[in-house]
């Protein structure tokens, strides 16, 4: 007997249970080892194939228990972190369509998920894709039967050729009556944590309306240099940023400032009840997220509410968004910049206004221009405060050539002609 078989014997069955096995499967795995044993070393080599086979088949049934069992634990796990979600508030509409798949027509996890993929693709108003089905397990039209089924449940058509443009254009009108429509009266303040993230299309904001709160180690350290990225914007000063210091409370923090020195307040609604606020940002992690998820309710319901997330880069360029739309005297203009990129390089369009580059400047320098749509200069334009605007710039680095281009054609679209 070689020192590895004496450490385990496989037909004992407390070997298989200090393996992690269970008491009944321990008790066959060693009953079939024992009624079918490995044979000596020296046996033909026939002869010790045909034991392993013979042991193997006494052992199937077992195998696939464990693997059935296995299969039902992971759809229960699965199942139950989204009743979880649910019970604290968490979910979406996807996570219920998961538990009306289960509930209402009996499906286990992977076909609970493709009803859920199918009655979501007719709730946004999508075509009906099932990316996820094998090819071997596909109806004739190209989808698994539960996706079908709640693609159908959703009130989808499949065969009718008109059922998606209908679809869709309800699912933006929902959308846009979602996000036009005032929170009900008595309604909790949204999660810090579940905020969107910053995008161009809000409207600008002026400085002095705006709120930016950092977590305690953001403003520590600031790990994506965005305190630095504030300190380059003009109006800057105007802004209130305030410190969410976890288990302690919160303090003004102001943006000249290096370190937090100043103690903690316990209200945070005495900090905010000087501010008339349009716009508030989170910046924040980990505890010290949770710590302002815990004061959601002494935040002031405004006009745009917003959080970072993600890598570190991913929250420079949302930070990035969000200085754009900071203004003190000059109003610009809002809205999304539909961004191209084309042979000769970038360019971006908003309103009746084209902004591209241009080419290097001399002696140095890159140059951006603004034309109208129809491809003529953008000659003739003036500020609200009566100063021109010249429909061509030069740039210093083509690193920030993006935020360049968007400052400039966000100033001609809220211009005004000169005559």
């Amino acid at each position: 007997m070689t020192p590895s078989s004496a450490l385990f014997d496989p037909a004992d069955p407390q070997c298989w249970i200090a393996h992690g096995r269970s008491l009944d499967h321990a008790a066959e795995l060693a009953a079939a080892w024992a009624a079918f044993p490995d044979l000596p070393p020296d046996a033909p080599l026939d002869a010790r194939m045909v034991r392993t086979r013979e042991r193997a088949a006494v052992l199937r049934p077992l195998h696939d228990r464990i693997s059935a069992e296995g299969e039902r634990e992971r759809c229960r796990r699965n199942f139950a972190f989204i009743e979880r979600r649910v019970a604290e508030g968490q979910a979406d509409v996807r996570d219920r369509a998961i538990l009306d798949g289960r509930d209402q027509h009996g499906h286990d996890w992977d076909r609970a998920v493709r009803y859920s993929e199918g009655w979501y693709a007719t709730w946004a108003g999508w075509q009906p894709r099932d990316y996820s089905c094998r090819q071997d397990r596909i109806q004739s039209n190209g989808l698994s039967p539960a996706y079908a089924q709640g693609f159908r449940d959703g009130g989808g058509i499949l065969d009718d050729p008109f059922d998606a443009a209908r679809r869709a254009y309800a699912a933006a009108a929902r959308m846009e009556n979602h996000a036009r429509a005032p929170p009900p009266r008595g309604t909790p303040r949204p999660l810090p944590s579940h905020l969107p993230r910053p995008t161009d299309a809000p409207r600008p904001s002026r400085w002095s309306r705006r709120v930016l709160i950092l977590g305690a180690g953001v403003a520590a350290n600031d790990p994506a240099g965005l305190i630095a990225m504030l300190r380059g914007e003009p109006g800057h000063d105007a802004v209130t940023i305030i410190v969410a210091a976890t288990g302690r409370g919160f303090y003004r923090w102001g943006c000249v400032a290096s370190t937090g020195s100043a103690a903690p307040t316990k209200s945070l609604s005495a900090l905010l009840r000087e501010i008339e606020v349009d716009d508030l940002l989170v910046i924040a992690e980990g505890e010290d997220m949770a710590w302002i998820d815990r004061h959601a309710a002494l935040l002031p319901l405004c006009r745009t509410m917003e959080r970072t997330r993600n890598s570190a880069i991913q929250q420079r360029a949302q930070f990035r968004l969000w200085l754009a739309r900071g203004f003190d005297k000059e109003v610009p203009a809002s809205g999304h910049i539909r961004w191209s990129k084309r042979a000769k390089g970038l360019s971006g369009r908003l309103g009746e206004f084209v902004i591209r580059y241009a080419g290097p400047a001399q002696p140095r320098g890159h140059r951006i221009v603004v034309d109208l749509t129809s491809g003529s200069p953008a000659t003739g334009y003036m500020t609200a405060g009566g100063e021109g605007l010249q429909p061509e710039a030069v740039i210093g680095n083509k690193a920030h050539l993006r935020q360049h281009m968007a400052v400039l054609l966000r100033r001609f679209a809220a211009a005004i002609p000169q005559h």
